[in-house]
């Protein structure tokens, strides 16, 4: 990551590039998994904790799962990319993108993350 800034926070790696913003626990991160979504404009580090609490929830079970979260922020809004690496040799579910989308597309996940991340006017 060249020109950007990188902070450990609570053992968690926050990593900003330009209008990007990475959550991750191990670096570098990757994605073995993932699914995207758009959501209105709204505060990326808050958004991405609020996203990998619940993924974390969601996938506490699987065996070496460490979620990632990377928001790209533009003008209409924010877009996320919410997954995860295996840190261990283990089989990865076959729908599990599915289920990690199912999550970023809930309308009750969506207004509890907005609500936490939403912009405020200055």
């Amino acid at each position: 990551m060249s020109g950007g800034t990188h902070k450990a926070r609570g053992g968690w790696h926050e990593l900003r590039d330009g209008a990007r913003f990475t959550l991750a626990r191990h670096l570098p991160a990757r994605f073995d998994v993932s699914a995207e979504a758009c959501l209105p404009l709204a505060r990326a580090s808050r958004l991405a904790r609020q996203i990998r609490q619940d993924l974390w929830r969601e996938f506490r079970g699987l065996r070496g799962f460490s979620p990632v979260i990377l928001i790209d922020v533009r003008e209409e809004g924010v877009c996320v990319k919410a997954g995860g690496q295996f840190l261990v040799s283990a089989p990865v579910p076959a729908n599990l993108s599915d289920r990690i989308q199912a999550l970023l597309d809930s309308p009750a996940h969506r207004a509890r993350w907005l609500t936490w991340a939403r912009e405020r006017a200055s």
